[in-house]
């Protein structure tokens, strides 16, 4: 912590009183609008009713965009399409959504908007002093009547022109949205420009907005060009799962939702062009953080305050994203290693077919080629698994690495609003400095400019002080939700990703145990 050395003692206070408080002025200000009352900015992006039916298309694998225009679901306009359950190579019993399970708890499901059904319990008498029944309200209407699905991509275009474009499927109760149910068409600068909006407006006032997915330039390549393979086909599907989370922590957020320019996403069947999106590329986006940190190091005064909650939770964010990243690095090598085995254990497989063909013994023969098929269903046991260790845990990962970036961003941001109070405050007393030696010095035809001067800077000074206020009580509450949040997508997550490693052993031992009595039968 460094101080203000040359800066008058009525210049250093402590940070404003936290919520619930007896000092509500500053609270009672962000009821406006700007505010971020609530609790679930971040609830869990794999919502049930998000889910298609309809897997990619051989040509959608080729593109960035949806496979179908015309699909038989498009003659259903009341319903949502449902997500293939093996489009993302995940394998289970049941076969749902890759990530219902963790909707289930994350996202209350439509049976609790049915006649009887409980509600969300109401905040306590302490909580409601500090956000507002209202808000509180809205965030409970969200959680049961709004589900946002991406489905659908499908590429327009052809050579380095085309674009991929996909269908944003949005079912609500919401009295803010003019239908029930309503579907636009969106390509990937559309969610950019979209993120480039909510930051300028919201993220100056400590909201935490939800970065988008990064580009890839050599994964849009492949799919411009028409490169028909798996790699192509991963990238497509990866990308629709990764805006399809990004939009439903967007519209999670009450105070995002009322944006105009979210209403506008999810309704308007055009949208202006996005410009100026090339700044939101993955290093683009890592170069607009680290530019923000530079600019915060830079600043030669820090907050002094007796309450070391901000300088400590700075850390842990500090600390944990560099633990995900390295977290991150391993399981992105368990991937490519699960990936590899597919390839071995399909060899094997062919060697032992080959094998058994060539072999006279007709006991033998047979059971070589029962273990060829064995090695055959185990090589899709392993893809499955493959596709569970990326969609379930290491996109998991990526997601909150980001995320925390975003939750850094709110610290600098609160950061510059201090040191923006404090230069008003070095300025203000200079003024007064200036006013008392022209009166000393008998000069006052510059006396009246030198008072206008310092009522105009005393007016910036409690401004900016109110700003700081403001935005402390902000970055704590939008704080203490993301780590509330945090933890029941981690939890939800890990638990889904530890049933699809046991569903996966039992598979392979019903596999052994079939096979068993063949070896056993050799002569």
């Amino acid at each position: 912590m460094i101080h203000v050395t040359d800066m008058a003692a009525s210049s250093q206070r402590n940070p404003p009183p936290l919520p619930g408080s007896e000092d509500q002025d500053p609270l009672s200000e962000m009821a406006d609008g700007d505010s971020d009352e609530g609790e679930d900015i971040f609830v869990d992006s794999n919502n049930p009713v998000a889910t298609r039916t309809d897997s990619l298309q051989p040509d959608a694998a080729n593109g960035d965009e949806p496979a179908d225009l015309f699909s038989e679901e498009e003659t259903r306009p009341n319903v949502i399409p449902q997500r293939n359950p093996e489009s993302n190579g995940v394998l289970s019993d049941d076969d749902n959504d890759l990530f219902a399970e963790a909707s289930e708890e994350m996202v209350p499901s439509k049976t609790s908007m049915l006649p009887g059904a409980k509600p969300t319990p109401s905040p306590s008498p302490g909580a409601s002093a500090a956000q507002p029944r209202s808000m509180e309200k809205l965030e409970e209407d969200i959680n049961f009547d709004l589900d946002v699905a991406v489905t659908n991509p499908e590429k327009i275009g052809e050579g380095m022109n085309a674009y991929m474009a996909y269908k944003v499927s949005t079912l609500t109760t919401l009295p803010m949205f003019r239908n029930k149910t309503f579907s636009v068409w969106r390509r990937f600068s559309d969610f950019l420009g979209l993120y480039e909006r909510l930051s300028v407006k919201h993220s100056l006032n400590g909201c935490i907005i939800p970065p988008p997915p990064e580009k890839s330039v050599v994964g849009m390549t492949k799919v411009k060009v028409g490169k028909d393979d798996s790699s192509s086909t991963d990238f497509v599907e990866r990308r629709r799962a990764a805006l399809e989370r990004y939009l439903q922590r967007v519209v999670s957020h009450p105070s995002l939702l009322q944006d105009p320019d979210v209403r506008e996403f999810l309704e308007k069947d055009e949208l202006p062009r996005a410009v100026s999106t090339q700044a939101l590329s993955g290093a683009g986006f890592l170069k607009m953080i680290n530019k923000a940190s530079d600019a915060v190091s830079k600043m030669t005064i820090k907050i002094s305050e007796s309450d070391t909650w901000f300088d400590d939770k700075l850390q842990e964010v500090e600390s944990e994203e560099l633990q995900l990243r390295k977290l991150h690095g391993v399981v992105e090598s368990l991937v490519n290693h699960r990936k590899e085995l597919c390839g071995n254990t399909a060899v094997f497989a062919k060697s032992m077919a080959m094998l058994g063909n060539s072999e006279d013994n007709t006991a033998l023969s047979r059971a070589l080629s029962q273990l060829a098929e064995v090695e055959d269903k185990m090589e899709t046991l392993h893809q499955a698994q493959a596709a569970s260790d990326f969609f379930i845990f290491a996109e998991l990962l990526a997601d909150y690495i980001r995320l925390l970036g975003a939750v850094r961003g709110c610290f600098e941001q609160r950061m510059k609003t201090w040191q923006r109070w404090q230069e008003s405050q070095s300025i203000l007393q200079k003024k007064r400095e200036a006013e008392a030696k022209l009166l000393w010095a008998n000069k006052p035809d510059k006396l009246q400019q030198a008072k206008e001067e310092i009522t105009e800077w005393e007016g910036k000074v409690t401004q900016y002080e109110r700003d700081f206020d403001r935005i402390t009580i902000t970055v704590r509450s939008e704080v203490l939700r993301f780590e509330k949040e945090k933890s029941k997508d981690f939890k939800s997550q890990i638990v889904k990703y530890l049933e699809s490693l046991l569903h996966s052993q039992q598979r392979l031992i019903k596999f052994w145990e079939a096979f068993l009595p063949e070896a056993k039968a050799i002569a």
